[in-house]
Order: structure tokens, then C-alpha cells, then sequence
């Protein structure tokens, strides 16, 4: 069984390359490829039952894909069951990564470019890693990429995007003779797994860059609400934002952010607000996801 748990291992360490650094190998997957062989990208999305926000980001994210890589055919998988299910009895069908995986072997694809849209790398990553073990001898090479937010350099830029796109917005509502009261409360999903912590890192990396009305939090993991409430009740601002830091704005803002977060915070005496806006919808953070895919390719 520990033979066994070995072998496991090290097959998903080679199935994920690094992101960056030292452990980097360079190699042009397409450049290496032989006559007859063909090349597919797969993106692999929790998925979300709801359709406004679905065309808002996972299809936008997709259509992105199809621009910049139009090199591959582009295909994608979403992870939830549950969401899968409900789909079908609207008449929308979505694949499991497997069962994409197989139709592309069916196909004739010999070489899959896997990103998942995962904001940290957590037990969903760790689902899909294991997933493609099984799938790869069927293969003659998967490379699967990394979440949103993997490395420091990750956490940068996401940290640089909001931060600066939201600071502009409170620096607007700023009178010549007032700051602005707004504090910003970025919340993400969370995990019990140890990935939870690169939520607070980008807390302190939004507070080292002097955004000291920032703040991260989370519905599942740490920093928590509670955690939150102690950090604003130091300064006690007049209005707290409430943002998504998920990909899509679906179950969990509506039902946690707005059914949770929100009267917690007016609870404790804050104005509250939810910006109802998904991370795919924006742009910039579709292009991080298209870097990462390109960092993978060669």
C-alpha cells in the first residue's frame, strides 16, 4: 500500500510541472510533437447553475482560450456533480474531466493542456490531479496547469489588480476636504487544507502596500468572519464592501456573502454593501489564467 501510494505520487508530481522557479523545465509541448499527433486544451471549471454569471466568466474565460490558443482545440469540464446533474435536466450537458478526457482520446488527441479555473490549490486541484493519473496511459503527455493563485508572483498580481481597481474607486468617492469611510472585504471560499494560508498572505500583501482598508476573508477557511469583524472594528469604518474573491458569482455569494456576510456586518453596525461581480468577469484576471496555460505549453 505505501509502494502503491509512492508510485501515485510521484505520477501526479509529473503530471504537474512547476509554475515558475527553479524546478521550471523548459519544453515546447507543440514543438516537440510528432506527425499525426494532436494537441488539445481542456478547461476544467467547478461549473455554476447559474447562466447569467456562467456567460459572465467560465464562457468568457473559454472564448479567451479559443483566441489565444487557437492552436488547440479547445474543450471543457466542469468538477461538480451536482451541478452536472442539474444542468442535464435543463438540457445542457457538461462533462466530467474524465469523461472529457476519454472523448478526447476517442478523438484521437494525443497531447491535453489541462487549466482549471481554481482560485487556490486546494481539494478540487488535488481531485482533478488524481483523475488524470488514471487517464494517462492513455495519453502521450498531460500537462496540467496551476490555480489562480499558486505562487507569490500569483498573489501579486491578483493583489495589484483589485487593489489598484478598487483603490480608484475609493479614491473617487474621496471629497478634497474627506477621505473615504469604504473599507474593502475581499471573500474568498476557503479550505481546510494547508492552501487556505495564501489568503492571508495577500491580506498582508494588501496592507504592505499601504491599502490598510483591505481585507481578506473567507467562507470555509481562515482568515474568518470573526477574524474580519476584529480586523474593522480597529478603525470602524462607515461602509464596508463586500467582494467575491470566486470566480463565478453564484451559490456562495448569494447565499453566504449576501445571506450571511452582509447581515453580519450591519449587525455590527456597518453599511453594507455586495458587489455582484465574479473574478472571470474581469479581464486582467482572465489574462492571468491564459499566462499560466502559456507557461505550460512551453
Amino acid at each position: 500500500m505505501r509502494l502503491l501510494s509512492l508510485i501515485i505520487l510521484l505520477t501526479v508530481s509529473l503530471l504537474c510541472p512547476a509554475h515558475e522557479g527553479e524546478n521550471f523545465v523548459a519544453n515546447d509541448m507543440l514543438a516537440s510533437m510528432k506527425p499525426g499527433d494532436k494537441a488539445a486544451l481542456l478547461m476544467v471549471h467547478f461549473g455554476t447553475t447559474h447562466d447569467d454569471t456562467r456567460a459572465l466568466t467560465i464562457d468568457a474565460i473559454n472564448a479567451k482560450a479559443r483566441e489565444a490558443f487557437p492552436n488547440l482545440e479547445m474543450r471543457e469540464a466542469f468538477t461538480s456533480r451536482i451541478i452536472i446533474r442539474r444542468l442535464k435536466a435543463r438540457g445542457i450537458e457538461k462533462l466530467t474531466p474524465l469523461d472529457a478526457m476519454l472523448r478526447l482520446r476517442s478523438e484521437g488527441y494525443t497531447h491535453v493542456i489541462i487549466q482549471s479555473t481554481n482560485i487556490i490549490d486546494g481539494v478540487e486541484m488535488e481531485s482533478l490531479r488524481r483523475d488524470m493519473v488514471s487517464v494517462q496511459p492513455f495519453f502521450k503527455e498531460i500537462r496540467i496547469g496551476t490555480p489562480l493563485l499558486y505562487s507569490t508572483e500569483d498573489a501579486e498580481k491578483v493583489v495589484s489588480i483589485l487593489g489598484e481597481r478598487l483603490d480608484a474607486t475609493a479614491q473617487g468617492k474621496k471629497t478634497s476636504n474627506k477621505k473615504s469611510t469604504e473599507h474593502f472585504v475581499l471573500v474568498g471560499h476557503g479550505t481546510y487544507t494547508p492552501s487556505t494560508a495564501i489568503y492571508s498572505q495577500m491580506d498582508y500583501m494588501l496592507k504592505a502596500k499601504r491599502l490598510k482598508n483591505f481585507h481578506v476573508s473567507t467562507i470555509e477557511g481562515y482568515p474568518t468572519l470573526d477574524a474580519t469583524l476584529a480586523q474593522l472594528k480597529e478603525t470602524r469604518p462607515k461602509q464596508v464592501t463586500l467582494i467575491p474573491l470566486l470566480l463565478v458569482c453564484g451559490n456562495h455569494t448569494k447565499e453566504d456573502i449576501v445571506g450571511v456576510w452582509k447581515p453580519e456586518m450591519e449587525k455590527a453596525g456597518y453599511q453594507a454593501n455586495v458587489r455582484m461581480q465574479g473574478l472571470g468577469e474581469q479581464p486582467a484576471i482572465r489574462k492571468l489564467y491564459m499566462e499560466h496555460i502559456e507557461a505550460l505549453l512551453k
